[in-house]
């Protein structure tokens, strides 16, 4: 014979696989309510986490790529603006090496009637029918005598260039500087910069 508690329908549980119907909430006075709610914690602004975007901060944003484009712009501009100088500088050099080129080129052309040998200082005439001569006297020596134009006077360097009588002082001291620099240079054991002490 079965037991009492087996006659229990299933109606009385309230039907196979169906959840209990609600009933009133039993009060427990027996310690500290736990909530069965999740917890929280704080680490984000409910605020900022909610809202979609503040426009302040896109017109911040927007003037700050402004700015930054307008610093870019100045800073390739100046960069711009020494290289443009540059450039004209070396235009200027490179017209100053051509025409002392072409000049030394007329100067070595030029008759002579002597071997040309560095370190002399030769005088540029020109005779009456446009021929252009080099010679060892100067229009002093010369005096009254002297049968041609005088067109100038130039010392023929190492190298086989003409320096004009008005820049040998000039040319000279930079030589010689030079010199001493190849001589220090030379003299001091090997270093990865270049030594200029007591040049100056």
């Amino acid at each position: 014979m079965a037991a009492p508690e087996a006659a229990v329908s299933e109606e009385d549980m309230g039907g196979a696989g169906k959840e209990p119907l609600p009933g009133p909430p039993v009060e427990c006075h027996c310690g500290p309510t736990v909530s069965t709610e999740p917890t929280f914690l704080g680490l984000v602004s409910p605020y900022r986490a909610r809202r979609v975007g503040n426009p302040e901060d896109l017109v911040e944003l927007a003037q700050q790529v402004q700015k930054a484009d307008e610093f870019i712009r100045a800073n390739a501009t100046n960069k711009l603006i020494v290289i443009a100088e540059q450039i004209r500088h070396l235009q200027t050099q490179a017209r100053k090496v051509l025409e002392e080129a072409q000049r030394d080129a007329e100067l070595h052309h030029a008759a002579c009637n002597m071997v040309k040998k560095p370190g002399n200082i030769y005088y540029l005439y020109k005779r009456e029918n446009g021929q252009q001569y080099l010679s060892i006297l100067s229009p002093k020596e010369w005096g009254k005598s002297c049968p041609h134009d005088f067109l100038g006077a130039y010392k023929l360097q190492h190298d086989l260039s003409w320096t004009p009588y008005d820049n040998i002082g000039k040319q000279d001291a930079e030589i010689s500087i030079m010199d001493k620099l190849l001589s220090q240079q030379m003299a001091l054991p090997q270093c990865t910069e270049p030594n200029f002490q007591g040049l100056t």
